[in-house]
């Protein structure tokens, strides 16, 4: 059985902080130095962990172990026999856990599917609730959620993401900003007269960089 110890040592195997400090994380953390794909294999690797020992793995204070955490739970709402029940369970031990989340690849890892297609069929107040919140990286997981809405597409979630674009539009942090302008980049590829009507609405309201961001995938 894969546990919590057995990806730690793992990770502090792999390790080689001189040649990948991972400098993109910002967190307080220690670094062990794991490259990125080797940390996604490794977490492939233990897809199959119980749910305890994954919220074991939260509890580290390192980076990559809690990264790791968030892949596991990744790979486990994909698998094609996954359980409703197996999702919820993910979805509120991410919620729940938002605390051990200090760094912006935890959420964009995992927010899609573990947060966001769980709510595919569900009301999405969760959502709004997260991008009220004071920490940016729940504001973070509000917006990049909903990414699960636009492949395959489904209209109401996108509904809800121009909403959620429109109530965090004005945030300039940028682990909020340019989750904004991604996910309408994204609503564009498949939805583009409903971007280009909240582009038209919101006009300057919209950061410039939003909105660059925003129309990439507009078809000409």
């Amino acid at each position: 059985m894969s546990t919590a110890a057995a990806v730690l040592a793992d990770l502090r195997a792999a390790a080689d902080p001189a040649a990948h400090p991972n400098r993109h994380y910002g967190g307080t953390g220690e670094v062990l130095g794991v490259r990125m794909g080797t940390l996604f294999d490794i977490a492939k690797t233990h897809s199959r962990m119980p749910l305890d020992e994954v919220e074991r793995l939260l509890d580290e204070p390192a980076y990559e172990p809690r990264l790791a955490a968030f892949c596991v739970l990744d790979f486990q709402v994909r698998r094609p026999r996954v359980t409703d029940a197996e999702r919820e369970e993910r979805y509120e031990l991410y919620l729940r856990r938002h605390d051990s989340i200090d760094s912006w690849d935890m959420v964009d890892r995992s927010a899609p599917r573990v947060v966001g297609a769980f709510l595919r069929n569900r009301s999405r107040q969760p959502l709004f609730e997260l991008a009220a919140a004071s920490d940016p990286l729940r504001r973070r997981t509000a917006m990049t959620a909903p990414l699960a809405y636009t492949r395959p597409p489904h209209a109401d979630g996108i509904a809800d993401l121009l909403r959620l674009a429109e109530l965090l539009a004005a945030d300039r942090d940028p682990l909020v900003a340019r989750p904004v302008g991604i996910a309408l980049k994204h609503a564009g590829a498949v939805a583009p007269d409903d971007v280009r009507d909240f582009l038209e609405r919101m006009g300057e309201r919209l950061a410039a960089s939003v909105r660059r961001e925003a129309r990439a995938k507009l078809p000409e």
